[in-house]
């Protein structure tokens, strides 16, 4: 076997080859979802992508007897280390054959990278930040994600382990289905909690769609803001996430939370797009936006993707109120499949919470670490 080289993606053909290594490597896979090539390269544009305001990246190929073998970014995010008072830097958009050399030499190169830039311990995987996909599938290999959730194989766990990774926390998905849940004890508590905060839930206003994703960016730093690994987004990186989701999100299950005009909080959920998403093969043309639109109208899961409340609101059991207008709506809508993800593992109330509506943890990811 020849040695293994690196290099930098500098140009159109590189990125090409970073972008397209996932569809070899999954070639096998019936499970991966494979994304939009078009959306992959709009991530990683530097340049345009409102992310790298408050970042750096690189990212890098490793090459066997000339063949692409594996990929990754290393990545400084400013936003991160200044909200955590940490000196961090992640590495992403990791993959790689089943091979720990590989592995190996891609990973010491990214923590090379942000180790010349003042990081003291590298995490990941984040692509590129816990704001879109991150952490690495380490068990429930048997079902496609949900968007915006990874897959990968069951390999890459065994990569970090001999690399030299450990775990930093685990993210639990939990699968539950709108029409099987007992709803009678929370539609109790929703009710009560409602009442007593005089709290108002409502879907969101898409004729008004600007003016209140600009009210839920203003309450999302404040109702995540003790998590771990949270990272408050920037308005540009808000309002473009909103933009794009605007695009398959159902205003049901998109819910503003009011007490007057105040936002104190909100939940929302994405239709499985990834169902329609897996027929276009990374694909719009020739036929891929076709497929996309037609498998779009039989989409019947639903990801939960973020349900947050302000502080002083947290206590009253609001988010109950949320769920239950989330869960009726689903079923008005006609979607079965439920999945909430991701919670974190020390996330004790939401964990039971979930597990007491009958949910069942049923994929875990994990965030490394690497000093």
């Amino acid at each position: 076997m020849g040695a293994i080289e690196l290099t930098v993606v500098d140009n159109k053909k590189t990125l090409n080859e970073f972008v397209e290594l996932p569809f070899a490597i999954y070639r096998d896979y019936p499970f991966w979802v494979p994304q939009l090539r078009i959306a992959v390269k709009e991530l990683l544009d530097r340049k345009k992508h409102p992310f790298y305001a408050n970042a750096e990246a690189e990212f890098f190929l490793a090459r066997r007897d000339g063949k692409v073998v594996g990929r990754i970014a290393a990545i400084i995010d400013r936003n991160h280390n200044r909200f955590h008072g940490e000196e961090a830097g992640f590495f992403g958009f990791f993959e790689c054959v089943d091979d720990v050399e590989v592995a190996r030499a891609l990973l010491e190169k990214a923590r090379q990278w942000v180790f010349e830039r003042g990081a003291k311990f590298m995490r990941g995987p984040v692509s590129p930040s816990t704001n879109y996909e991150c952490g690495l599938l380490i068990d429930g290999f048997d079902s496609s994600p949900m968007v915006m959730m990874t897959y990968n194989p069951r390999y890459y766990a065994g990569l970090m382990d001999q690399v030299g990774f450990s775990k930093a926390k685990d993210l639990y998905a939990y699968l539950s289905n709108a029409n099987t849940i007992e709803m009678k004890k929370i539609d109790r508590v929703a009710d009560k909690v409602l009442k007593s905060t005089g709290v108002k839930v409502r879907p969101i206003n898409m004729k008004n769609f600007a003016a209140d994703v600009e009210k839920v960016w203003e309450v999302y730093g404040a109702a995540w803001q003790r998590n771990w690994g949270f990272i408050p987004m920037t308005r540009e990186e808000f309002f473009l996430m909103g933009k794009e989701m605007k695009m398959i999100l159902k205003p049901e299950l998109v819910l503003i939370g009011e007490v007057g005009d105040r936002v104190v909080g909100f939940a929302l959920a994405l239709p499985d797009v990834n169902q329609a998403l897996k027929p276009a093969n990374g694909s719009l043309f020739p036929t891929g936006l076709l497929k996309i639109l037609y498998y779009q109208r039989l989409i019947r899961n639903v990801r939960v993707l973020a349900l947050g409340v302000v502080e002083e609101y947290r206590a009253s059991g609001l988010a109950a109120g949320f769920y239950a207008t989330l869960v009726k709506n689903a079923r008005k809508l006609g979607f079965g499949d439920t999945e909430m993800s991701w919670i974190l593992e020390d996330n004790v109330l939401m964990n039971r919470s979930l597990e007491v509506m009958g949910a069942k943890p049923y994929k875990t990811y994990r965030i490394y670490e690497w000093n």
